[in-house]
This record gives structure tokens, sequence and C-alpha cells, in this order.
């Protein structure tokens, strides 16, 4: 439901944008001050990029998490993303999203979201553990049931029936 809220509001407020602003400075410097955004985004959005790569390839040399310069990266890319969509709406959140601590406070959140909603499966050869967002681990104990062995195995497609 939020997405179609989202690409039925974002259009309607940037038409309503487009006629303030228009209606404010005029056509030509409107359309002038829209393709200006785009190419200084686009162009801070290279740089940004290009380092959030270095800092990627750094993280993986070094054997460290590249979660961080992954997120940065991604959120640099809706940037542009957001930059190159004509409007003022748009490249004002894509400016946003371009500046560091901004970026790191949307990780942070989002990483946090991400967490809450989490659960985690881990499994070995003999116990399953399921561990919630919350860090709590259920742990219980199993007992290993003998099978009968002077029983007859079935057909059931699993079982080779004795000879």
């Amino acid at each position: 439901m939020w997405l179609f809220f989202l690409f039925v509001a974002v259009p309607i407020v940037e038409i309503g944008l487009f006629i303030q602003v228009g209606g404010f400075l005029g056509l030509w410097t409107t359309l002038a001050i829209v393709v200006l955004t785009a190419l200084v985004g686009t162009a801070l959005m290279r740089a940004q990029g290009m380092a959030a790569l270095q800092k990627l390839q750094t993280s993986i040399e070094s054997g460290g998490n590249p979660a961080d310069p992954i997120a940065n990266g991604a959120f640099i890319l809706i940037a542009g993303l957001l930059l190159l969509t004509p409007g003022f709406f748009t490249d004002t959140v894509g400016l946003l999203l371009l500046i560091p601590r901004i970026r790191q406070s949307l990780i942070r959140t989002v990483a946090a979201q991400l967490k809450a909603r989490a659960t985690v499966y881990a499994s070995s050869g003999f116990e399953t553990r399921t561990q919630y967002a919350s860090d709590t681990v259920l742990e219980g104990d199993f007992e290993v049931a003998e099978d009968n062995l002077n029983s007859k195995p079935g057909n059931s497609g699993w079982t080779r029936p004795e000879e």
C-alpha cells in the first residue's frame, strides 16, 4: 500500500512544486535549475560512488565486513536515480542522500528495522536452533528413539524391500 501511495504522492508533489517554482521564477529558469541539479548530482554521485567502491574493495581485501560499503553504495545509487528524475522533491531527497551523515543515519535505521524483523535458523548435524532478533536462543533436549530392528521395512520408496 505504501508503494502505491509513493507512486501517486511523489508525482503530485512534483507537479505542485513545478507550478509554484515555475510561477515564481519562470519557465526557463525552472528548467535550467532542474537540469543543473541533475548535472551536479550526477557528478557528486560519481565521486561518492567511486569512494564507496574503493572502501568496498579495501574492506574485502582486509577481510572486513563489506555490509557498510555496500549499503552506502546502494544509497548513493538511489540518490543518483532520484537526481536524474526531473523534479525538485526528488532532487532534494537525492541530494540529502549524498550527505554522509544522513546516509549513515538511514543505514542504522534500516539495519535496526531489519534486525527487529529477522529470524535466524542455524542447523548442525545434531541440533537445530532458532535465534530471533532479540538474541533469545531457544534450547531444547532430544533423545534418539531406538528403531525396532525386528520389523520389516515397508514399501515407501525410501527403503529397499528385503529379499
